[in-house]
């Protein structure tokens, strides 16, 4: 069947020619770029006081004093010629040994063993065995405890407490504790001091046997 030539005509002309993408949408434009500034840290923040810059310290600051109360668990160290670790002192010292010696104890007085000892004789460190005092120099004081009124030449170590009431000393080779010097408190000695130490920090060797 036909079909009216007009019909036809109207027909194409009822909806618009299609038009092409690019000339309906305009071209995308890219935002515009926002300047960023970027701090260096070498310059300050504003209100605030210039970096110093970290140097190291060319000396290490020295140890802290630490009370005596504070060193009981803490095993003393060693500054001279006999190292020991931990478990090397607690294999060849007795409990109450190493509790004297390493960790700073004090026993009671008048238990001592060698409080009431005057033979001759030399008395060497209980731990390293380093010897410490000449029996011509100990002499009775009367406190409880072994007293000397000095050591051999270069045996002992002298260190200031913290709170300047006593001077510990200790045995030069080893470290190990053996109480406090004394001075000024009236002996008819010829230092007047009193090396007041511990009988278990020491070894007594007899006269007959030293030489």
């Amino acid at each position: 069947m036909g079909v009216a030539p007009q019909f036809i005509r109207n027909a194409f002309h009822r909806h618009p020619p299609c038009i092409s993408l690019s000339a309906a949408v305009p071209p995308l434009t890219p935002p515009a770029r926002v300047p960023v500034h970027v701090r260096s840290f070498k310059t300050p923040l504003p209100h605030s006081s210039p970096r110093t810059p970290y140097k190291t310290p060319s000396k290490v600051p020295p140890f802290p004093l630490v009370p005596p109360s504070r060193l009981i668990g803490v095993v003393m160290a060693s500054s001279g010629p006999v190292q020991k670790s931990e478990e090397e002192w607690q294999a060849i010292l007795s409990p109450e040994q190493f509790r004297i010696l390493r960790l700073k104890g004090t026993e009671y007085p008048g238990t001592g063993q060698y409080d009431k000892v005057f033979a001759d004789g030399i008395y060497e460190c209980a731990g390293c065995g380093t010897p410490l005092y000449k029996s011509t120099t100990k002499f009775n004081s009367g406190c409880g405890w072994p007293a000397f009124f000095e050591g051999l030449p270069g045996a002992i170590n002298r260190t200031p407490d913290p709170d300047g009431r006593r001077t510990e000393i200790t045995c030069a080779a080893c470290g190990g504790h053996l109480g406090h010097v004394f001075k000024g408190e009236g002996f008819n000695t010829p230092t007047d001091e009193r090396h007041c130490v511990n009988s278990i920090s020491l070894k007594f060797v007899p006269a007959s046997k030293s030489n």
